[in-house]
């Protein structure tokens, strides 16, 4: 079977919804950022695989349980699905940064365990994220394209990617923008080089 080439990988906070410094621990801190359930809507109807890859400390930092981590999953996938997009699958890493794991973004550990579950063709492949963690993380897996919305940790993250010449394919306002470039790519006789 020929590897899947329609792929965009995605983080959650600053991405899809608002980030927060104090981390989002109940389905009541989750707010979608504007456009985002549009972006995964069009996104699913031009036949995308759509995988979320989020770094997820707050489990092992014990601020909250696994199965209410799972519940925000939850009522976040029905939210998506009433407006007509589809998650395909949600990987995420449970451990503190000094655990010094293979899953936790910069690490392709995720993106590695999802190519494999899935048959993905990563050189074709879209990862949007908030953070230089997430660029970062996308070139590590090998990823074709990396883009940085300017919903999260936008000018800090460009900083950090500058200084070690790790810069973004493209940068974007929000994934909705982001979603129409992939798109674009994909439909257009002159894809992004």
């Amino acid at each position: 079977m020929d590897p899947v080439k329609k792929t965009v990988f995605l983080d959650r906070d600053g991405v899809i919804n608002r980030d927060s410094p104090d981390y989002i621990k109940s389905w009541k801190e989750f707010e979608f950022l504007p456009g985002s359930l549009e972006a995964l809507k069009l996104l699913t109807e031009n036949h995308f695989t759509i995988i979320l890859i989020s770094n997820q400390s707050i489990i092992n930092r014990g601020m909250v349980t696994e199965s209410t981590l799972e519940h925000i999953f939850s009522m976040m996938k029905k939210a998506i699905k009433a407006q007509g997009g589809k998650l395909t699958d949600i990987f995420y890493c449970p451990h503190r940064p000094e655990e010094n794991c293979s899953c936790r973004k910069p690490a392709p550990g995720m993106v590695l365990s999802a190519q494999k579950k899935y048959n993905l063709d990563l050189a074709s492949s879209f990862f949007v994220g908030d953070n230089a963690k997430d660029i970062e993380c996308a070139k590590n897996a090998g990823c074709g394209y990396s883009i940085l919305v300017k919903t999260g940790n936008e000018q800090k993250a460009l900083k950090s990617l500058t200084q070690t010449n790790n810069t973004p394919d493209h940068v974007t306002e929000n994934l909705l923008e982001a979603a129409r470039l992939i798109i674009n790519h994909f439909n257009s006789d002159n894809p992004l080089q």
